[in-house]
């Protein structure tokens, strides 16, 4: 490798791996803190915050989540599987919420692992200002934030 190549956080410990022959971190893990490393991740008070000064706050949980641990107040439901085509701006399947690439998307999954994923996947697509929560619902419950009992507000 250059020397004079400048290396992300992740890259440099694939370097380190490399030259010591440790794995540090697993596939999963590895994408997930490249993805991490384009967002500007929120604290559930900061997501609530935003929504409140209108981002869109999308839950991917599942029905079962979101039946154990109650829906996200104002949130949109949508499942992981379309996400991308719910949220392009460009796509003609999107939600009408989004109103364009500066629309601020937060995330919001069960432990803020898939969200980091989705959030980088929205940025790829052009909305530069989608992020997700630290720690996703868990966070966002011991941090005592409003939840209810729904209907959800569910776009498929």
């Amino acid at each position: 490798m250059n020397p004079q190549t400048r290396l992300s956080g992740v890259d440099r410990l694939s370097e380190v791996d490399r030259l010591s022959g440790v794995d540090r971190l697993s596939g999963v893990d590895r994408l997930v803190a490249q993805a991490r490393e384009g967002l500007r991740r929120l604290t559930p008070a900061e997501a609530l915050a935003a929504q409140q000064r209108g981002a869109l706050l999308v839950d991917t949980r599942t029905e079962a989540q979101r039946r154990q641990q109650g829906e996200l107040p104002g949130a949109l439901v949508i499942d992981r599987t379309v996400l991308e085509w719910r949220l392009d701006p460009a796509s003609p399947w999107r939600v009408p919420e989004v109103a364009g690439p500066d629309h601020e998307v937060v995330v919001l999954c069960r432990q803020g692992f898939s969200s980091s994923l989705a959030a980088a996947s929205l940025q790829a697509l052009g909305l530069h200002r989608a992020t997700d929560v630290i720690g996703g619902v868990e966070a966002w419950l011991a941090a005592g934030l409003p939840t209810d009992r729904g209907p959800a507000d569910v776009r498929e």
